[in-house]
Protein backbone atom coordinates (compact mmCIF):
# COMPACT_ATOMS: atom_id res chain seq x y z
CA UNK A 1 0.00 0.00 0.00
CA UNK A 2 2.65 2.30 0.87
CA UNK A 3 4.82 1.85 -2.28
CA UNK A 4 1.00 2.61 -4.38
CA UNK A 5 0.74 5.77 -2.69
CA UNK A 6 4.01 7.02 -3.35
CA UNK A 7 3.33 5.88 -6.58
CA UNK A 8 0.25 7.61 -6.83
CA UNK A 9 1.65 11.29 -6.00
CA UNK A 10 4.24 11.14 -8.35
CA UNK A 11 2.24 10.43 -11.17
CA UNK A 12 0.45 13.96 -10.52
CA UNK A 13 3.11 15.93 -8.46
CA UNK A 14 2.72 15.45 -5.29
CA UNK A 15 -25.09 14.49 -4.69
CA UNK A 16 -28.59 15.83 -4.48
CA UNK A 17 -29.54 17.14 -1.72
CA UNK A 18 -33.61 16.08 -1.37
CA UNK A 19 -35.76 18.33 -2.43
CA UNK A 20 -38.08 19.70 0.17
CA UNK A 21 -41.44 21.57 0.34
CA UNK A 22 -40.02 25.57 1.22
CA UNK A 23 -42.93 27.58 0.19
CA UNK A 24 -43.53 30.61 2.57
CA UNK A 25 -46.20 31.00 5.20
CA UNK A 26 -48.88 32.73 4.14
CA UNK A 27 -48.57 36.27 4.45
CA UNK A 28 -51.18 38.25 6.84
CA UNK A 29 -51.87 40.06 3.72
CA UNK A 30 -55.25 41.32 2.76
CA UNK A 31 -57.18 40.04 -0.60
CA UNK A 32 -58.77 42.12 -3.44
CA UNK A 33 -61.67 44.01 -2.44
CA UNK A 34 -64.93 42.59 -3.84
CA UNK A 35 -65.14 44.06 -6.94
CA UNK A 36 -61.99 45.47 -7.92
CA UNK A 37 -60.31 44.63 -10.80
CA UNK A 38 -57.98 41.67 -11.00
CA UNK A 39 -55.39 39.76 -12.61
CA UNK A 40 -54.32 36.44 -12.76
CA UNK A 41 -50.68 35.63 -12.44
CA UNK A 42 -48.48 32.86 -12.64
CA UNK A 43 -45.22 33.38 -11.09
CA UNK A 44 -42.37 31.25 -11.51
CA UNK A 45 -39.53 31.77 -8.88
CA UNK A 46 -35.99 30.12 -8.92
CA UNK A 47 -35.31 30.89 -5.44
CA UNK A 48 -35.38 28.02 -3.01
CA UNK A 49 -37.29 29.71 -0.23
CA UNK A 50 -39.79 32.16 -1.00
CA UNK A 51 -39.91 35.74 0.46
CA UNK A 52 -43.53 36.36 2.49
CA UNK A 53 -45.89 37.18 0.10
CA UNK A 54 -46.96 41.07 1.09
CA UNK A 55 -49.09 41.90 -1.19
CA UNK A 56 -52.62 42.18 -1.88
CA UNK A 57 -53.31 38.91 -3.47
CA UNK A 58 -55.96 35.67 -3.53
CA UNK A 59 -54.07 33.07 -3.38
CA UNK A 60 -55.05 30.07 -6.40
CA UNK A 61 -52.40 27.28 -6.32
CA UNK A 62 -48.66 26.72 -5.33
CA UNK A 63 -46.01 24.57 -5.25
CA UNK A 64 -42.23 23.59 -5.30
CA UNK A 65 -40.26 20.95 -6.58
CA UNK A 66 -41.23 18.35 -4.29
CA UNK A 67 -44.42 18.22 -6.31
CA UNK A 68 -43.24 15.86 -9.49
CA UNK A 69 -45.89 17.33 -11.33
CA UNK A 70 -44.37 20.54 -11.58
CA UNK A 71 -41.01 18.91 -13.56
CA UNK A 72 -43.70 18.06 -16.67
CA UNK A 73 -45.25 21.54 -16.40
CA UNK A 74 -41.78 23.39 -16.65
CA UNK A 75 -40.51 21.36 -19.24
CA UNK A 76 -43.58 22.26 -21.38
CA UNK A 77 -43.45 26.03 -20.75
CA UNK A 78 -39.66 25.50 -22.62
CA UNK A 79 -41.10 24.00 -25.36
CA UNK A 80 -43.78 26.71 -25.41
CA UNK A 81 -40.83 29.48 -25.10
CA UNK A 82 -39.08 27.53 -27.65
CA UNK A 83 -42.01 27.29 -30.32
CA UNK A 84 -43.33 31.17 -30.61
CA UNK A 85 -42.58 32.69 -33.14
CA UNK A 86 -40.15 31.44 -36.02
CA UNK A 87 -38.22 29.65 -33.45
CA UNK A 88 -35.02 31.08 -33.15
CA UNK A 89 -32.81 30.98 -30.73
CA UNK A 90 -32.51 34.76 -29.49
CA UNK A 91 -30.30 35.63 -26.59
CA UNK A 92 -34.16 36.22 -24.43
CA UNK A 93 -35.40 33.28 -25.83
CA UNK A 94 -32.28 31.37 -24.50
CA UNK A 95 -31.93 33.03 -20.84
CA UNK A 96 -35.88 32.52 -20.97
CA UNK A 97 -35.60 28.84 -21.37
CA UNK A 98 -32.55 28.70 -18.78
CA UNK A 99 -34.36 30.66 -16.08
CA UNK A 100 -37.71 28.09 -16.24
CA UNK A 101 -35.25 24.99 -15.91
CA UNK A 102 -33.65 26.85 -12.62
CA UNK A 103 -37.62 27.46 -10.88
CA UNK A 104 -38.13 26.02 -7.79
CA UNK A 105 -41.86 27.37 -6.61
CA UNK A 106 -44.82 28.23 -8.82
CA UNK A 107 -47.65 30.26 -7.46
CA UNK A 108 -50.93 31.28 -9.30
CA UNK A 109 -52.42 34.60 -7.91
CA UNK A 110 -54.79 37.02 -8.85
CA UNK A 111 -53.46 40.34 -7.66
CA UNK A 112 -56.02 43.39 -8.19
CA UNK A 113 -54.30 45.75 -10.87
CA UNK A 114 -53.91 48.85 -8.39
CA UNK A 115 -51.78 46.24 -6.38
CA UNK A 116 -48.78 45.59 -9.09
CA UNK A 117 -46.34 48.06 -8.09
CA UNK A 118 -46.45 45.98 -4.63
CA UNK A 119 -46.70 42.45 -6.58
CA UNK A 120 -43.49 43.90 -8.58
CA UNK A 121 -41.28 43.82 -5.36
CA UNK A 122 -42.28 40.59 -4.13
CA UNK A 123 -41.31 39.33 -7.45
CA UNK A 124 -37.76 40.81 -7.75
CA UNK A 125 -36.64 38.42 -4.38
CA UNK A 126 -38.42 35.96 -5.99
CA UNK A 127 -36.52 36.41 -8.84
CA UNK A 128 -39.46 35.39 -11.03
CA UNK A 129 -40.67 35.65 -14.17
CA UNK A 130 -44.31 36.42 -14.85
CA UNK A 131 -46.68 34.57 -17.33
CA UNK A 132 -50.03 36.69 -18.13
CA UNK A 133 -53.71 35.18 -19.30
CA UNK A 134 -52.65 36.74 -23.10
CA UNK A 135 -49.68 34.30 -23.07
CA UNK A 136 -47.07 37.06 -22.31
CA UNK A 137 -44.26 36.10 -20.24
CA UNK A 138 -42.69 39.43 -18.24
CA UNK A 139 -40.34 41.05 -16.04
CA UNK A 140 -41.29 41.50 -12.82
CA UNK A 141 -42.05 44.55 -13.74
CA UNK A 142 -44.46 43.78 -16.00
CA UNK A 143 -42.18 44.49 -19.49
CA UNK A 144 -42.66 42.45 -22.10
CA UNK A 145 -40.59 39.30 -22.58
CA UNK A 146 -42.27 37.50 -25.43
CA UNK A 147 -45.41 37.53 -26.29
CA UNK A 148 -47.68 34.78 -28.01
CA UNK A 149 -46.31 35.18 -31.35
CA UNK A 150 -42.62 35.43 -30.03
CA UNK A 151 -42.37 39.15 -31.26
CA UNK A 152 -39.45 40.61 -29.78
CA UNK A 153 -39.21 41.88 -26.67
CA UNK A 154 -39.43 45.54 -24.75
CA UNK A 155 -35.80 46.94 -25.21
CA UNK A 156 -36.19 47.52 -21.27
CA UNK A 157 -37.13 44.10 -20.17
CA UNK A 158 -34.72 41.79 -18.57
CA UNK A 159 -34.71 38.29 -17.18
CA UNK A 160 -34.04 38.65 -13.67
CA UNK A 161 -31.23 37.56 -11.58
CA UNK A 162 -30.66 37.63 -7.89
CA UNK A 163 -28.79 41.14 -6.88
CA UNK A 164 -25.72 38.73 -4.82
CA UNK A 165 -25.36 37.04 -9.16
CA UNK A 166 -25.06 40.81 -10.10
CA UNK A 167 -22.47 41.50 -8.07
CA UNK A 168 -20.36 38.19 -8.48
CA UNK A 169 -20.35 38.68 -12.18
CA UNK A 170 -19.42 42.39 -11.78
CA UNK A 171 -16.57 41.28 -9.31
CA UNK A 172 -15.09 38.17 -12.04
CA UNK A 173 -15.10 40.82 -14.65
CA UNK A 174 -13.02 43.20 -12.49
CA UNK A 175 -10.96 40.50 -11.72
CA UNK A 176 -9.77 39.39 -15.67
CA UNK A 177 -10.17 42.61 -16.64
CA UNK A 178 -7.20 43.02 -13.81
CA UNK A 179 -5.56 40.95 -16.31
CA UNK A 180 -6.10 42.20 -19.38
CA UNK A 181 -9.12 40.21 -20.52
CA UNK A 182 -12.40 41.81 -21.38
CA UNK A 183 -15.30 39.99 -21.19
CA UNK A 184 -19.11 41.40 -23.29
CA UNK A 185 -21.67 43.12 -21.37
CA UNK A 186 -24.01 40.11 -22.54
CA UNK A 187 -22.82 37.54 -21.01
CA UNK A 188 -25.51 37.02 -18.01
CA UNK A 189 -24.86 36.39 -14.14
CA UNK A 190 -24.92 32.41 -12.94
CA UNK A 191 -27.18 31.47 -10.10
CA UNK A 192 -27.49 33.38 -6.96
CA UNK A 193 -27.01 31.97 -3.52
CA UNK A 194 -30.77 31.68 -2.63
CA UNK A 195 -31.38 29.57 -6.05
CA UNK A 196 -28.92 26.71 -5.98
CA UNK A 197 -28.78 23.24 -4.54
CA UNK A 198 -25.35 21.86 -3.88
CA UNK A 199 -24.53 18.04 -3.86
CA UNK A 200 -24.46 16.94 -0.61
CA UNK A 201 -20.64 16.26 0.76
CA UNK A 202 -20.66 12.70 1.07
CA UNK A 203 -21.62 12.15 -2.65
CA UNK A 204 -18.89 14.67 -3.71
CA UNK A 205 -16.76 12.62 -1.42
CA UNK A 206 -17.22 9.53 -3.09
CA UNK A 207 -16.90 11.06 -7.01
CA UNK A 208 -13.54 12.43 -5.86
CA UNK A 209 -12.60 9.28 -4.80
CA UNK A 210 -13.78 7.30 -8.24
CA UNK A 211 -12.55 10.19 -10.51
CA UNK A 212 -8.77 9.87 -8.76
CA UNK A 213 -9.17 5.87 -9.05
CA UNK A 214 -10.31 6.33 -12.59
CA UNK A 215 -7.30 8.98 -13.74
CA UNK A 216 -4.27 6.77 -12.34
CA UNK A 217 -5.98 3.74 -14.16
CA UNK A 218 -6.37 5.69 -17.25
CA UNK A 219 -2.91 7.24 -16.93
CA UNK A 220 -1.27 3.35 -16.58
CA UNK A 221 -3.36 1.22 -18.29
CA UNK A 222 -1.27 0.94 -21.06
CA UNK A 223 1.84 1.13 -19.63
CA UNK A 224 4.22 -1.53 -18.52
CA UNK A 225 3.35 -1.58 -14.69
CA UNK A 226 -0.79 -0.99 -14.88
CA UNK A 227 -2.29 -0.64 -11.14
CA UNK A 228 -4.80 -3.49 -10.51
CA UNK A 229 -7.93 -1.69 -9.92
CA UNK A 230 -8.19 -3.57 -6.63
CA UNK A 231 -5.44 -1.47 -5.49
CA UNK A 232 -6.81 1.15 -6.13
CA UNK A 233 -10.07 1.02 -4.84
CA UNK A 234 -8.22 -0.28 -1.07
CA UNK A 235 -6.74 3.22 -1.26
CA UNK A 236 -9.73 5.24 -2.02
CA UNK A 237 -12.02 3.11 -0.70
CA UNK A 238 -15.09 5.97 -1.13
CA UNK A 239 -14.78 5.42 -4.81
CA UNK A 240 -15.80 2.06 -5.85
CA UNK A 241 -19.64 2.85 -4.94
CA UNK A 242 -19.81 6.13 -6.90
CA UNK A 243 -17.97 5.30 -10.27
CA UNK A 244 -20.83 6.16 -13.00
CA UNK A 245 -21.73 3.82 -15.89
CA UNK A 246 -19.02 5.08 -18.30
CA UNK A 247 -16.12 4.99 -15.62
CA UNK A 248 -17.32 1.14 -14.57
CA UNK A 249 -17.49 -0.05 -17.78
CA UNK A 250 -13.77 1.27 -18.72
CA UNK A 251 -12.44 -0.07 -15.25
CA UNK A 252 -13.70 -3.81 -15.93
CA UNK A 253 -12.60 -3.77 -19.53
CA UNK A 254 -8.77 -5.16 -19.09
CA UNK A 255 -7.42 -3.12 -22.05
CA UNK A 256 -9.67 0.33 -22.89
CA UNK A 257 -8.79 1.75 -25.64
CA UNK A 258 -6.13 4.53 -25.30
CA UNK A 259 -8.78 7.57 -26.80
CA UNK A 260 -11.37 6.85 -23.75
CA UNK A 261 -8.14 6.11 -21.59
CA UNK A 262 -6.60 9.81 -22.19
CA UNK A 263 -10.46 11.33 -21.99
CA UNK A 264 -10.83 10.07 -18.26
CA UNK A 265 -7.29 11.03 -17.30
CA UNK A 266 -8.06 14.35 -17.91
CA UNK A 267 -10.93 14.42 -15.47
CA UNK A 268 -8.22 14.39 -12.95
CA UNK A 269 -8.43 18.12 -13.37
CA UNK A 270 -11.83 17.95 -11.40
CA UNK A 271 -10.30 16.61 -8.36
CA UNK A 272 -8.90 19.87 -7.63
CA UNK A 273 -11.75 21.86 -7.39
CA UNK A 274 -14.00 19.50 -5.71
CA UNK A 275 -11.06 18.72 -2.85
CA UNK A 276 -11.25 22.96 -2.63
CA UNK A 277 -14.89 22.48 -2.04
CA UNK A 278 -14.73 19.83 0.73
CA UNK A 279 -12.41 21.90 2.54
CA UNK A 280 -9.70 19.13 1.95
CA UNK A 281 -7.47 22.11 0.27
CA UNK A 282 -6.98 25.46 1.89
CA UNK A 283 -6.82 27.32 -1.60
CA UNK A 284 -8.10 26.82 -5.72
CA UNK A 285 -4.89 28.14 -7.43
CA UNK A 286 -5.88 29.97 -10.51
CA UNK A 287 -6.38 28.14 -13.22
CA UNK A 288 -2.96 28.80 -15.53
CA UNK A 289 -1.33 25.67 -15.14
CA UNK A 290 1.54 27.34 -12.86
CA UNK A 291 1.26 24.90 -9.86
CA UNK A 292 1.26 21.37 -9.87
CA UNK A 293 -2.41 19.81 -8.06
CA UNK A 294 -1.22 18.07 -5.05
CA UNK A 295 -4.01 15.52 -3.94
CA UNK A 296 -5.17 15.80 -0.65
CA UNK A 297 -6.58 12.59 0.06
CA UNK A 298 -3.68 10.75 -0.78
CA UNK A 299 -1.95 12.90 1.65
CA UNK A 300 -4.19 11.05 4.36
CA UNK A 301 -3.27 7.45 6.61
CA UNK A 302 -6.15 4.78 5.65
CA UNK A 303 -7.07 5.27 8.94
CA UNK A 304 -7.99 8.93 8.38
CA UNK A 305 -9.43 7.91 4.95
CA UNK A 306 -12.04 6.09 6.65
CA UNK A 307 -13.13 8.58 9.11
CA UNK A 308 -13.85 11.24 6.02
CA UNK A 309 -17.47 10.19 5.61
CA UNK A 310 -18.90 11.89 8.60
CA UNK A 311 -16.70 15.14 8.92
CA UNK A 312 -16.45 16.41 5.19
CA UNK A 313 -18.53 19.42 4.88
CA UNK A 314 -19.42 21.88 1.85
CA UNK A 315 -17.57 25.37 1.96
CA UNK A 316 -20.02 28.31 2.29
CA UNK A 317 -22.20 28.14 -1.43
CA UNK A 318 -20.86 32.32 -2.06
CA UNK A 319 -17.48 30.38 -2.14
CA UNK A 320 -18.22 27.77 -4.55
CA UNK A 321 -20.35 30.42 -6.85
CA UNK A 322 -17.52 32.77 -6.81
CA UNK A 323 -15.50 29.45 -8.67
CA UNK A 324 -18.49 28.46 -10.68
CA UNK A 325 -18.03 32.50 -12.30
CA UNK A 326 -14.72 32.70 -12.37
CA UNK A 327 -14.39 29.71 -14.83
CA UNK A 328 -17.09 30.04 -16.53
CA UNK A 329 -16.23 33.42 -17.95
CA UNK A 330 -12.64 32.09 -18.52
CA UNK A 331 -14.26 29.40 -20.24
CA UNK A 332 -15.51 31.81 -22.68
CA UNK A 333 -12.37 33.26 -23.24
CA UNK A 334 -11.05 29.75 -24.27
CA UNK A 335 -13.97 29.27 -26.53
CA UNK A 336 -13.88 32.36 -28.36
CA UNK A 337 -10.00 32.52 -28.76
CA UNK A 338 -10.98 29.55 -30.42
CA UNK A 339 -13.88 30.47 -32.60
CA UNK A 340 -11.51 33.87 -33.22
CA UNK A 341 -8.77 31.03 -34.79
CA UNK A 342 -6.27 32.62 -31.91
CA UNK A 343 -4.18 31.21 -29.47
CA UNK A 344 -6.15 31.15 -25.65
CA UNK A 345 -5.46 34.59 -23.24
CA UNK A 346 -1.77 34.11 -21.62
CA UNK A 347 -2.17 32.73 -18.45
CA UNK A 348 -5.29 30.18 -18.84
CA UNK A 349 -4.57 26.46 -19.89
CA UNK A 350 -8.09 25.89 -21.73
CA UNK A 351 -7.95 22.12 -20.31
CA UNK A 352 -8.02 22.75 -17.01
CA UNK A 353 -10.57 25.70 -17.34
CA UNK A 354 -12.82 23.08 -19.08
CA UNK A 355 -12.91 20.18 -16.46
CA UNK A 356 -13.10 23.11 -13.44
CA UNK A 357 -16.32 24.23 -15.06
CA UNK A 358 -17.49 20.87 -15.83
CA UNK A 359 -17.11 19.64 -11.97
CA UNK A 360 -18.54 22.73 -11.04
CA UNK A 361 -21.76 22.86 -12.92
CA UNK A 362 -21.89 19.33 -11.26
CA UNK A 363 -21.64 20.67 -7.82
CA UNK A 364 -24.19 22.86 -8.57
CA UNK A 365 -26.80 20.40 -10.50
CA UNK A 366 -26.87 21.86 -13.30
CA UNK A 367 -29.53 21.04 -15.78
CA UNK A 368 -29.84 18.30 -12.93
CA UNK A 369 -27.40 16.37 -15.00
CA UNK A 370 -25.12 13.43 -13.77
CA UNK A 371 -21.06 13.08 -13.89
CA UNK A 372 -21.44 11.59 -17.04
CA UNK A 373 -23.66 13.89 -19.02
CA UNK A 374 -22.79 17.47 -17.61
CA UNK A 375 -22.61 20.35 -19.73
CA UNK A 376 -20.37 23.38 -19.54
CA UNK A 377 -22.55 26.00 -22.17
CA UNK A 378 -20.90 29.63 -22.34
Amino acid sequence: MKDLLSRLKSMFGGGSEPVESTVAAPATVGTPEPGANTVLINAYCTVGILPPADFVHTPIARRDLSDPALADHLKGFVGYIAGRGDGQMTSTRYHLIRHVQRVRQHLSLEIPTTGMDAFADWALRANALVFLPDSSIRDPFGRMLMDAEGNPPDPEAIVPYPQDAWERKARTEAQLASRGWRLPAHLPPLPGEAEVRLRRADEVLGRVSALCAVAFRAKTVHSDDPIPVGELFERLPHGSDCLTPNEAAFMANPMPDQSTAAELSWRFECVPVLEWALGLREDLPFPDGSTEPQLALLELSSDQMAELPPKVRLRPTAEILDALDLHYRAHWLVRQARVDDRPPPEGLVPGIVAERHYALNWLVHFEDAEWDEVDTPT
